[in-house]
């Protein structure tokens, strides 16, 4: 199938966030009595915020109000957004595609922290549109953010091509009728992980 449109992830897929992201949960854990462990916290990569703060206090049996937590841990994370690196193979990807192909951002992060994320590795004005998690009413895996990425770039879902490292991505991705690559493999094939 040709591929005529490109779907990236934000988070450890574009840029090298997520050490940081784990960085700013454990910044506020202590405060609000929740605990993430790096396990879960990969296993649930490309969920947005709020979801995750959500198990937390289910988990931890915390009386702490979720918007608050969401809020402590992107407003932490944002403290590190000049730490941020772009994950060059796939920055490389982005740059040789821009201007050929139309390209997307299917991310779960909020809007203002994708977008901060993307002028900070100078990526942002490579892409026609960018979905986040206000965008949708359901979260990866559901494939609903790709399918509003490739209906807003007016390509047929099973002409896009999308670029995710986590494990709920790729699955929202398959579900979604599109083709994958997993960078996680990409990467370790080509030595950079």
């Amino acid at each position: 199938m040709t591929i005529q449109a490109i779907i990236f992830d934000c988070d450890g897929t574009l840029a090298d966030t997520m050490p940081l992201h784990f960085a700013a949960w454990t910044e506020i854990s202590a405060q609000f009595n929740v605990e993430l462990s790096e396990q879960n916290f990969y296993a649930w990569g490309g969920q947005p915020t709020r979801m995750v703060a959500e198990r937390l206090v289910k988990q931890s049996g915390s009386s702490s109000s979720v918007e608050d937590i969401a809020l402590a841990k992107e407003q932490a994370f944002e403290r590190m957004i000049h730490d941020v690196e772009p994950i060059e193979p796939i920055a490389t990807i982005v740059r040789e595609n821009f201007g050929r192909i139309p390209l997307a951002v299917a991310s779960g992060a909020v809007r203002r922290i994708c977008v901060k994320i993307l002028e900070h590795i100078n990526l942002l004005d490579c892409f026609n549109t960018i979905v986040t998690s206000e965008d949708v009413a359901a979260q990866k895996p559901d494939p609903e953010i790709f399918l509003q990425a490739a209906d807003r770039l007016r390509v047929d879902r099973r002409h896009c091509l999308v670029y995710e490292d986590a494990d709920l991505g790729i699955e929202a991705a398959r579900n979604a009728g599109m083709q994958w690559i997993d960078i996680r493999q990409l990467l370790a094939d080509n030595g950079k992980a």
